[in-house]
């Protein structure tokens, strides 16, 4: 086998594996398909996604972003503090943006949780 068909499928594993691990609205693998061989660690992949916008989450349709919210800060106390420190006036906000503010905020952190198994992956 040729070093090139070698590589594709190391490749072709470890985004299979990067596509397995969840974090929600936010699929790695469409982000980072033709860039791949630039990701070496979690911090790579990380500012490949950002620069993407990957962690830029839109939740649209005031019945998505209610139920979205009701699900996952129906207290609005983390969503009103992130849009706050954002600089947005509380007069200006609404449903979808808190929600989007929110899931942006989650893909992050979620990242961050699964820092430890992206290295794994792509240390192999």
């Amino acid at each position: 086998m040729n070093t090139q068909t070698e590589n594709k499928t190391e490749t072709e594993i470890k985004l299979n594996l990067l596509e397995n691990l969840y974090i929600e609205n936010l699929n790695i693998v469409d982000f980072i398909e033709h860039d791949f061989e630039y990701i070496r660690n979690a911090d790579d992949l990380y500012e490949e996604l950002n620069d993407n916008d990957a962690f830029n989450i839109d939740i649209i349709y005031y019945s998505r972003a209610m139920e979205y919210l009701a699900e996952n800060d129906n207290s609005l106390s983390e969503s009103i503090e992130l849009a706050v420190d954002m600089g947005y006036e509380l007069e200006n906000v609404n449903s979808e943006l808190l929600a989007s503010l929110h899931a942006s905020q989650k893909a992050r952190e979620d990242f961050h949780d699964i820092t430890d198994d992206i290295n794994e992956i792509l240390s192999r």
